[in-house]
């Protein structure tokens, strides 16, 4: 998703040239006169994913307006912006939980790196506070992504479910998220910040199954040269998630459903039960009742199991959730991978949210890793995804310097030869009046007069401008341009 930075400047001409630099790399901007409108901008809620922020302004200064934002809990990013660069206006900026500053007039690379800078450091600190919910086992429904109206559902059904002790068994295709559920009902329940132990039943050798669920003694068989606890007893007092809990053997079945109503465990070769408090949240991608018809798995044990169902939508089923969770999986990416890639671009999440999906978020996931892996610009293209839209990257464009490539030379000259020499075709700066023309008709008629020199080859017309090809679209679309558009193959 495009990344918005809030500009907070009481002169417009410096609001104006920060947007310019900004817009050419891809991100969006808004722009607020001084801290009231700031302050106004983030209470309605519209995007703001960074924010410049001058310090000397009418109405509410740059200084107060920052610590009226942490007040009022605003996370975002602060960068201040200062006409001096005196060491006590930065401290105190920097204390009242500033990022970064620049003195004004800064050089477009130094405003570009320090936004990216405060955006990775953003990734950064979710990422951290991610890990840690995990490592503690404090993940609640909150952190799960998703507000579409299946992800909604099972948000309320779940919290419900996580206030008692009853078993919870998650259904759902294989991919859609079922241990990060199963991790937020322990994280949201009275047993958070206890043990949360996982055991994939379908991964366990079947002769080593029991032994690992409910441990074993010393010398209880060829190989236990050592006595082990067990799943069940490395859960006490927490919460075990038995993943693929439809592949369990018949004989397991029966000792899992005494620990289920006795609270009880009997490690193989021990000569007295083991007493356990164990919550059980179960999950698999089969049909149980029809395993159950089949005589693979226990009616008894699927009646306790099956107290409190929760079924994990398919992600074409939650489809709206797509630019969130892409959004969320390129902020872990760019942590793990060292990139700092600010999101997708429009036409990106639109394949993405068409295509669907059949192995889950769990092939969005790898395929956005694959993608983050491979990215040099700052947004992911269609081209990022070829096993999805069918997009193969381009090749490296030559520099504007370079001549044009064979295909396009004999269209343009054609083109030229319609439209006259350029130098009889110029982009006029006065109006009629002798009075400099306004820079948007200005930058207007220059993008027109280009798309005619070159065309219609819009991935040419952008090299010439030095602009990204998505920034030209963009801007086509704005000012309204005709244009019968046609790319190099």
């Amino acid at each position: 998703m495009t990344k918005t930075v809030l500009v907070v400047d009481d002169d417009p001409t410096q609001r104006r040239l920060i947007q310019a630099v900004l817009e050419r790399e891809g991100f969006a901007v808004s722009h607020a006169e001084n801290g009231d409108a700031a302050m106004a901008h983030l209470a309605s809620g519209a995007p703001a994913d960074v924010i410049l922020l001058d310090l000397v302004m009418p109405g509410l200064p740059g200084q107060e307006a920052l610590k009226e934002m942490r007040a009022r809990g605003y996370a975002q990013p602060v960068i201040v912006l200062t006409a001096s660069g005196g060491v006590d206006t930065v401290v105190k900026a920097m204390q009242a939980g500033a990022t970064d500053f620049f003195i004004k007039p800064a050089s477009p690379e130094r405003i570009t790196v320090s936004i990216r800078n405060a955006l990775s450091m953003g990734d950064l600190k979710g990422e951290v506070d991610r890990l840690n919910k995990r490592v503690t086992g404090r993940t609640t429904f909150a952190d799960l992504i998703g507000t579409s109206p299946a992800m909604t559902m099972v948000k309320r059904i779940g919290e419900r479910a996580a206030k008692s002790s009853i078993p919870v068994l998650i259904t759902g295709e294989s991919g859609v998220g079922k241990e990060l559920i199963a991790r937020a009902v322990h994280g949201s329940s009275d047993r958070a910040g206890k043990p949360f132990v996982a055991v994939n039943c379908g991964a366990i050798p079947e002769n080593l199954v029991e032994s690992i669920l409910f441990g074993h003694e010393k010398g209880s068989f060829t190989g236990a040269s050592d006595k082990h606890s067990g799943k069940f007893k490395e859960a006490d007092g927490g919460t075990l998630f038995l993943d693929e809990v439809g592949e369990l053997p018949l004989d397991v079945q029966v000792k899992l459903l005494r620990a289920l109503q006795e609270g009880e465990i009997d490690p193989i070769g021990s000569k007295r039960s083991v007493k356990v408090d164990v919550r059980i949240v179960s999950a698999t991608n089969r049909d149980l009742s029809a395993a159950v018809a089949q005589g693979v798995f226990r009616e008894d044990l699927f009646y306790r199991l099956n107290v409190f169902p929760v079924e994990a939508p398919g992600l074409r089923a939650r489809r709206e959730d797509i630019p969130a969770l892409v959004e969320a999986f390129v902020r872990r990416f760019n942590v793990e991978e060292g990139k700092r890639v600010v999101g997708a671009s429009p036409e990106t999440l639109q394949i993405l949210c068409a295509f669907d999906w059949p192995g889950n978020v769990r092939q969005l996931e790898n395929a956005v890793y694959r993608a983050i892996v491979l990215a040099d610009a700052p947004y992911l293209q269609p081209y990022d995804f070829p096993a999805i839209s069918g997009v193969m990257a381009p090749p490296l464009e030559a520099s504007p310097t370079e001549p044009l490539p064979a295909v396009l030379q004999a269209a343009v000259a054609q083109a030229q030869a319609e439209i006259g020499p350029l130098g009889e075709a110029p982009v006029r700066i006065l109006d009629g009046h002798g009075h400099l023309r306004t820079l948007e008709e200005i930058e207007r008629d220059l993008i027109q007069h280009a798309i005619e020199v070159y065309a219609g080859h819009m991935s040419e017309v952008a090299r010439r401008l030095g602009i990204g090809r998505s920034t030209l679209y963009r801007k086509v679309r704005e000012q309204g341009i005709d244009v019968d558009v046609k790319e190099a193959s």
